[in-house]
């Protein structure tokens, strides 16, 4: 019998996808975003991934505060990115203050489904000195969902209590969850970018899940002795070599001598390769489609591309269109341009197949906002695979 999932946040599709390729079928996808949605469904209604045919009718467009997660009692998991603006790097810091930080609709999806197991990921930002509160505070209420907020109560002795129930003994009653945490860097798993996100996984206590997050594949190492040591990958992508070597390559030339066991990171040369020179219109190129070059890429002062033999910088959202530096492509012979939508979807590892709706700035933010697809999946098969181990036993089975 097929893994059930829901997800919340869920966006372009970028975890979703991921966890579908794992093997959980959807039982609900929630978003907000009406683009995002109409990326979805018309998806779906294309049949643009294999097995996802059921999925247009099971995106719900709207506010998550207003559903009710425990019509999805019994399912085995639920996965989401919360919006992450209040955490990011980029944003406003607002943090447990910000009325835009949806984790505690993410734990209350928890605490009404009961999944046996969750996938909650998120940017790297949740993890800085001045949110360590926040996280451990988001972390305790995962671990035991149904120690609620008492009505008045504020959120420091909220937090007392949980702090309390988790170091007495026993504490195992009622719903709780074993949860662990890690800042994944994407291009460590194959995907061509630098991207880092956190990670938080539950599974159900009644379940000995034994588990861990996956090793990395993939090396910075092991691309610069590629492209600096053996030469191997300018061969591959048929570019001549540069004579002048990057700074981190004569600082690290000894221990770049040997080749690591993993596999090199993947560079924007890699990703976009075999696409065709973008259009000046919005047809599609036969098969590809979302490829309309985007006009005035410049550099500027902290904005100045992504190396085209490097991977990607880290794609981002922006509050007012699209960023610059970020979504640029630096060419080696001195020139920029934009990422088209299909090159931004390669370098989150989307499949070509995955159309994008809306214009190119709500298309980028879709894309900025979305967890690469082979990052999550890495995740989300590791995570199917224990869920497998177990079996489809209910809670108290």
């Amino acid at each position: 019998m097929p893994f059930k999932s829901i997800e919340l946040f869920t966006g372009a599709g970028g975890l979703a996808l991921a966890t579908h390729g794992a093997g959980f079928h959807h039982a609900g996808l929630f978003e907000w975003n009406r683009d995002a949605c109409e990326t979805l469904r018309h998806n779906a209604a294309r049949k643009a991934i294999p097995g996802m045919a059921n999925w247009q009718k099971r995106v719900h467009e709207g506010d998550v505060s207003g559903v009710d997660f425990s019509a999805f009692d019994g399912v085995d998991l639920v996965a989401g990115g919360p919006p992450c603006q209040p955490f990011s790097l980029g944003g406003k810091h607002g943090g447990m203050e910000d009325r835009r930080d949806m984790i505690p609709q993410f734990i209350r999806a928890v605490r009404e489904a009961q999944p046996r197991a969750f996938i909650m990921e998120n940017v790297r930002g949740l993890t800085r000195q001045s949110f360590a509160t926040y996280l451990n505070f988001s972390v305790l209420q995962l671990s035991y969902p149904e120690i609620t907020r008492k009505r008045g109560e504020c959120w420091e002795t909220h937090l007392a209590r949980l702090q309390q129930h988790h170091t007495s003994s026993p504490r195992r009653s009622g719903l709780s969850y074993n949860v662990v945490q890690r800042v994944l860097n994407a291009a460590d798993y194959g995907v061509p970018q630098c991207r880092e996100r956190i990670f938080l996984v539950g599974f159900r206590c009644d379940i000995d899940a034994h588990w861990s997050f996956p090793e990395a594949t993939h090396s910075q190492e092991s691309l610069l002795h590629e492209q600096w040591i053996s030469g191997d990958y300018w061969r591959r992508v048929g570019a001549k070599q540069p004579t002048e070597r990057p700074g981190i390559v004569v600082r690290r030339w000894k221990s770049l001598q040997e080749r690591p066991a993993t596999a090199p990171w993947r560079t924007i040369r890699e990703a976009v390769a075999g696409l065709p020179k973008p259009s000046k219109s919005d047809a599609p190129l036969g098969e590809i489609h979302n490829h309309r070059f985007q006009p005035g890429a410049r550099p500027y002062p902290g904005h100045t591309g992504s190396p085209f033999d490097s991977p990607s910088k880290t794609l981002k959202a922006g509050d007012h269109g699209v960023p610059g530096g970020e979504n640029m492509i630096a060419f080696p012979d001195g020139t920029y341009r934009y990422l088209t939508i299909r090159e931004a979807a390669r370098v989150q590892t989307f499949p070509d197949a995955w159309r994008f709706e809306g214009v190119w700035s709500e298309a980028m933010r879709q894309l900025g906002n979305a967890v690469p697809v082979d990052l999550a999946a890495a995740v989300a098969k590791s995570v199917a695979a224990t869920l497998k181990q177990h079996g489809s036993a209910r809670r108290g089975a």
